[in-house]
């Protein structure tokens, strides 16, 4: 685990299973139809029953960059915010730019929900075809710069699920978040 803190606030990284975490909300990287689906989202989906997709249905759906916030069913987290990350499709698509507003929007809804400790998976970097590296560096730089101005999250915590995700994230906090 490497962890940095940022004004009042603990960001985290750690390699291990999203659906078991037990922070107030964890971070769905979502399809656009709030479907469910493959990847974390359909283990979201199955560790959390029904519930999540009853409001899923609901809601209908979001767009890429954007993100929605419903129960966490039957996960140990309350709430679960479903945000659709892009698809990777060289970079000069706008992909980088929506893959930051997913990060704030996500953020922005746990103040929002008044949400203390929040859990993220590495979204838009597995079947979405994000470079690992760059998903990396944007999540942790937005994250970084929205817990400097905002003292209300304690805790974000990045849940990554192999050891070289893990390493890519270690990586680039270092470079973003120097520890003096």
């Amino acid at each position: 685990m490497t962890e940095v803190r940022i004004n009042k606030s603990r960001l985290a990284l750690v390699q291990g299973d999203i659906t078991t975490e037990e922070t107030d909300a964890i971070a769905n990287a979502a399809n656009s139809g709030l479907r469910g689906g493959g990847g974390v989202d359909g283990a979201i989906h199955r560790a959390g029953g029904p519930a999540i997709m009853e409001e899923c249905r609901k809601i209908g759906s979001c767009l890429p960059g954007r993100a929605v916030i419903t129960t966490g069913g039957n996960l140990k987290a309350r709430y679960v915010i479903h945000a659709v990350g892009p698809i990777y499709q060289g970079g000069n698509k706008g992909e980088a730019l929506l893959l930051k507003s997913v990060h704030r929007e996500i953020l922005k809804l746990a103040t929002a929900n008044h949400i203390k400790s929040i859990a993220f998976p590495a979204i838009s970097a597995g079947a979405y075809g994000y470079p690992l590296r760059d998903a990396a560096d944007i999540a942790l730089r937005t994250t970084c710069d929205y817990l400097k101005e905002h003292d209300d999250i304690e805790l974000v915590r990045f849940v990554l699920l192999d050891r070289a995700t893990y390493d890519a994230f270690a990586e680039a906090l270092e470079t973003i978040c120097p520890q003096s």
